[in-house]
């Protein structure tokens, strides 16, 4: 039963991803924005909905002290996985597609645009590990930290509304836009409502599918008695970025790359900022990495990663599929770790 729940589930985010990467092209063009902003805001946002909420519920919602920290764990798993195993899979996608593809292996992308993104993370993320290593008793402080945050991310956000929007490439026809008799035949655009109404219906099977795929895993996880902490770290992440993959893939197959990318690296400022501001306002004692030290350590996986990556970019002003397979390297690496913990009964 848990083996069709799994299925099922990423049925529905599969759909889910489909329906959203095209209605959030929609909305931002209706709202004229720049393709940054589109993938890097709207696209990020969005799709990082569903691994937002499970740090929010375990910690405001489920009490205690385990629950806290598995919402830690959450917290710091996603912006790991999007540094590391969404880079990869990206990567891997373009290489896979790259005779379908007008630029082969390279990424048409704006390495400024990119930059931009990772240094608002790189600072933001900084942050939030830093507050990790203030003493346990100085929770003013931590929950200080959540209001300045957020305040860089209201920058990050409008910095991007402000950028000029560039010549649109070509939509494709609005899925839902047949399911709108008084609204116009494509290629004419289609009204705002009927756009809102596709990407709600994706954010609803996006979080759904999600949900029910975390379920599947957790039940499969426990008729093969694997780690909770393997699941925590390792298992239950995966399943909450699979969104943001698969939208990335979608955009790659399409050659949109600067939306692909945008969605990821758009996620990992959001991520920085606003679960991380959950774990200090709510679990400020939990968010301690001496009480969390296999958890925290994802987070200088994340710095390495991201640096191996976006630094050779800004140098050679220029990005590959090959360069974002680095990511893979450095998730193995702590998936090592953490087994080797797991082994050794520290973890």
């Amino acid at each position: 039963m848990d083996l069709v729940v799994l299925v099922v589930s990423f049925a529905v985010i599969l759909a889910g991803a489909e329906l959203f990467t095209n209605g959030v092209e929609w909305f931002g063009h209706k709202l004229e924005l720049a393709e940054g902003a589109i993938g890097s805001v709207l696209a990020a946002v969005g799709t990082a909905l569903p691994e937002t909420m499970i740090p929010l519920i375990a910690i405001v919602f489920g009490g205690g002290v385990a629950a806290s920290e598995v919402g830690v764990g959450a917290i710091l798993g996603a912006p790991f996985m999007l540094s590391t195993l969404a880079m990869f899979v990206t990567g891997a996608a373009v290489l896979l597609m790259r005779k379908r593809r007008a630029n082969r292996e390279d990424l048409v992308v704006d390495p400024g645009v990119l930059g931009h993104d990772m240094a608002y993370f790189a600072v933001a993320y900084a942050i939030a590990i830093g507050a990790a290593l203030l003493p346990g008793d100085l929770i003013v402080a931590r929950r200080l930290t959540a209001v300045v945050l957020i305040g860089i991310y209201v920058v990050y956000v409008v910095g991007h509304l402000r950028a000029e929007a560039a010549q649109a490439a070509e939509l494709a026809p609005l899925r839902f836009h047949r399911l709108d008799r008084r609204g116009p035949a494509h290629p004419a655009a289609p009204r705002f409502r009927i756009v809102n109404v596709q990407v709600l219906v994706a954010l609803v099977c996006i979080v759904g599918g999600a949900w029910g795929f975390v379920s599947g895993v957790k039940g499969l996880s426990a008729s093969f008695g694997l780690n909770g902490t393997l699941l925590a770290l390792i298992v239950a992440p995966i399943a909450t970025e699979l969104p943001e993959k698969l939208n990335s893939i979608i955009w790659v197959r399409q050659g949109k790359d600067t939306l692909a990318m945008g969605n990821i690296t758009g996620a990992m400022v959001f991520q920085s900022a606003f679960p991380t501001s959950v774990g200090l306002v709510f679990a400020p004692q939990i968010w301690s990495a001496s009480g969390a030290g296999i958890a925290f350590a994802s987070a200088g996986i994340t710095f390495l990663s991201s640096a191996a990556i976006i630094l050779p970019m800004l140098i050679r002003r220029r990005l590959d599929g090959r360069a974002l397979l680095v990511g893979g390297c450095f998730y193995v690496v702590y998936l090592g770790v953490v087994l080797a913990s797991l082994a050794g009964g520290n973890a």
